[in-house]
């Protein structure tokens, strides 16, 4: 068996032995032995592959299959400019805690520098970006057994590393893998990684798991509100259930894991300043990393709320510099007053009414509409990904919290790039084979986040196709930037040409162009039918900048003299 096969059966059997049961390929020479080492591996029914053409839509795919399943998720490039493309998505999975494993086919030390074709300075390519990287070294023959055991050890520590199982910080790992010649099996190779295989039993060469820490012995102060944010769903899950025991209200972000728990509207409750004057914590007791809201922001560099973040992991979030306590969830003491609790839902009740009635009142279907009605359309246990611009957000702020779904966002890095792929592989991995529909997969992704990876559309021949309905409101364009400063009066000229960024195209044709069923709807029965049509597909909401900007300005009214009139 030459050295390059050898080392990529070894890495292969010992990806699979750690736990890898998804891995994506993009296609290339370079690449080729572990390429064909998984395609053997996925006949033995032991992973299942997935292939795509372009490397960033790769990359993003297996973001999106580590994120829904929880475990480490390999994708594979050739060498040169390809490599480069996984760049985005590991920095996403660096800053959401993904185990995304980059591994990056390269040329041999010895044509580095010298301007042989399709070589660049691989190592070291994502900088801080990745929890470790290893320039893994070229594939000797004659060293079989000396080779398996570093190889082997090798792949064990990038899974467990990349787990968080040692540090509690999950996140990427590079593995760069120079291959010279000869890259495919001779005839004589036989499927097997040798009798030095590894551990019996098809055990994994090393394991290991972090202790749990420890917790502090008090509750802290009864007026405790907890803000979740992006991070770890069981951590999230987690505090809503002990603020649920102590009495303590909870504003939980969409994809947090706790918004089953949260109070409706919480950025909208906070957004209106005589009724947090009269309900301002002493206490915020901070799970994840919040992102969405403003008002949150807020009420963290509040110098008057003693400010807690609970750490999964060595880092943790502290954008406004108000920390004032790191550690671990608290241990259960004393309830609160339940009048403290009961006075946050009974607000949030008011401002949801008043919600409802603005939105009930509008002619025809608009984004916020659609991101209230969405939800509590979607069939329990379905998985919903939310786009990182206007959609999670109007899903915060408008939509009822409920159980039932798993909800996820790319809010590592907020980006918009990738959505389409990420989604697509989490709804392979929520509901593979799902005969009765019961987990199905639904996005919703403004239009320029959908445009953005069109290229995650492209699902090749005898690729397993998702059962997932991508749902766009369609402003044509950069439409959140018409509620934010740059949607001002005074920026009038300009806003058209670099922020509006109108796109003209018919997102339905462009879907069909690349092979997913696609409708547009005007009305909720609409909506409710293409919902239940199942997927593949493409669903078009047509809504208006301008007008989306004047009724989140509405909104924010509807809440404030809800709460004065209360």
């Amino acid at each position: 068996m030459n050295p390059s096969t050898a080392l990529a059966r070894v890495l292969v059997d010992e990806l699979v032995r750690g736990g890898v049961t998804h891995a994506v390929v993009a296609p290339g020479s370079r690449s080729a032995p572990v390429a064909l080492a998984l395609a053997d591996a996925e006949r033995d029914g032991r992973l299942t592959l997935h292939v795509r053409i372009d490397e960033r839509t790769a990359a993003f795919l297996a973001l999106g299959l580590a994120k829904a399943s929880g475990r480490p998720v390999p994708v594979l490039t050739t060498s040169g400019t390809a490599t480069a493309h996984l760049h985005a998505a590991v920095l996403e999975a660096d800053a959401a805690g993904v185990p995304l494993l980059a591994l990056t086919a390269d040329r041999p030390p010895e044509l580095r520098d010298t301007g042989a074709n399709q070589t660049i300075a691989q190592p070291g390519l994502y900088g801080g970006a990745v929890r470790a990287a290893v320039d893994v070294g070229v594939p000797e023959a004659g060293r079989d057994e000396a080779q398996n055991r570093y190889w082997r050890s090798l792949v064990a520590k990038a899974l467990l590393t990349a787990c968080g199982a040692l540090s509690g910080d999950p996140g990427p790992v590079h593995l760069n893998l120079p291959f010279r010649e000869p890259l495919l099996p001779e005839d004589a190779d036989v499927r097997t990684v040798g009798p030095w295989a590894g551990r019996p039993g098809g055990a994994p060469w090393t394991s290991g798991s972090v202790p749990a820490p420890a917790r502090p012995a008090d509750a802290g102060p009864a007026r405790t509100l907890v803000v979740v944010g992006d991070g770890p769903p069981a951590l999230g899950r987690a505090a809503a259930e002990l603020a649920a025991g102590q009495g303590w209200p909870v504003v939980a972000e969409p994809p947090s894991g706790a918004w089953a728990g949260s109070v409706r509207g919480g950025a909208l409750l906070l957004g209106v300043p005589g009724w947090l004057a009269a309900h301002r914590p002493d206490r915020v007791l901070v799970v994840g990393r919040p992102t969405l809201s403003r008002p949150v922001s807020r009420l963290l560099a509040d110098p008057a709320v003693r400010v807690e973040t609970v750490a999964a992991a060595p880092r943790w979030p502290d954008a406004g510099r108000s920390t004032t306590w790191v550690g671990a969830l608290p241990s259960p003491g004393a309830p609160a007053d339940p009048a403290w609790r009961a006075a946050w839902c009974h607000a949030a009740a008011r401002v949801g009414t008043a919600v409802d009635g603005v939105l009930d009142a509008l002619p025809a279907l608009t984004a916020g509409v659609l991101a209230r009605d969405l939800v509590v359309a979607l069939p329990d246990g379905a998985l919903l990904v939310l786009g990182s611009s206007t959609p999670v957000r109007d899903v915060d702020r408008l939509a009822v919290p409920r159980a039932g779904l798993t909800v996820l966002a790319n809010r590592g890095v907020a980006g918009i790039d990738g959505t389409v792929s990420t989604a697509v592989g989490a709804a392979l991995v929520h509901s593979p084979g799902d005969l009765h529909g019961n987990r199905r997969g639904f996005a919703l992704l403004g239009d320029l986040t959908f445009l953005h990876d069109l290229q995650g559309l492209l699902v090749g021949e005898g690729e397993p196709r998702p059962d997932l309905t991508l749902v766009v409101p369609d402003n044509d364009g950069g439409g959140i930037f018409a509620q934010l400063e740059p949607g001002q009066p005074r920026y009038e000229s300009g806003y058209r040409r670099v922020f509006g960024t109108p796109h003209g195209r018919d997102l339905v044709a462009v879907a069909e162009s690349l092979g997913w069923p696609a409708e547009r709807v005007t009305s909720p029965a609409g909506l409710r039918d293409a919902l239940g049509a199942g997927g593949p597909r493409v669903v078009v909401v047509g809504t208006d900048q301008r007008a989306e900007a004047e009724l989140a300005v509405h909104l924010r009214s509807a809440a404030t003299a809800a709460l004065d009139a209360g």
